[in-house]
């Protein structure tokens, strides 16, 4: 014989509906979550290496207007 399932649902399949349908939820909420910070970590990114690269730029062009060092002789050590 084969039970029939009731009509109505337990207590117990009632909770463990309402628990699995908070957990999907609270997991969509964490995924967006991770998304919006790994969006925001981007943008942070970029912006710093655009700061980066202007700073190089910066400096290459001052290094450029500098004159070039002029190489110094050895001194020849004197034996007493």
């Amino acid at each position: 014989m084969t039970a029939k399932k009731p009509a109505e649902p337990s207590p117990e399949s009632i909770a463990r509906s309402n628990r699995q349908r908070l957990a999907a939820e609270e997991g969509a909420r964490a995924m967006m979550d991770v998304g919006k910070q790994a969006v925001d970590v981007r943008k942070n990114m970029a912006r710093l290496r655009e700061l980066r690269q202007a700073k190089e730029a910066a400096d290459a062009a001052l290094q450029a207007s500098l004159p070039a060092p002029v190489p110094t002789k050895r001194k020849k050590k004197v034996t007493p």
